[in-house]
């Protein structure tokens, strides 16, 4: 999709690429490709659930930690026709995936 061909061009690009990823099997599988197809070692995974707040907090955290710096942040991964649910924070799985996951995403990556 689009995020994956974003990610290979930031690779293309020499950029050191973190994929944020909700499965580690299909996330994997996508860094093995961008790595191959690029060459770029530095195209790495992290797991993430925008649906989960608690999952946003711990990736900003661990991305602030460990990383010196970031220059970019695409926004791409959502969902849609899923069936109504809540999450376990009791928010709407659709929204809390679309809309606040990414933006408090970006708000704690903000410097």
């Amino acid at each position: 999709g689009i995020g994956k061909c974003v990610a290979m061009d930031l690779a293309r690009r020499n950029a050191r690429t973190i994929l944020a990823c909700r499965s580690r099997e299909r996330g994997q599988a996508a860094v093995e490709e961008i790595r191959a197809a690029t060459g770029n070692p530095a195209v790495v995974l992290r797991l993430l659930d925008t649906g989960s707040l608690a999952s946003v907090r711990a990736f900003a955290s661990a991305v602030l930690r460990e990383e010196p710096r970031l220059d970019v942040l695409v926004n791409n991964a959502g969902v849609t026709g899923l069936p109504f649910a809540i999450t376990s924070e009791g928010l709407e799985q659709t929204f809390a995936t679309n809309y606040l996951g990414p933006f408090l995403l970006t708000n704690l990556l903000l410097g």
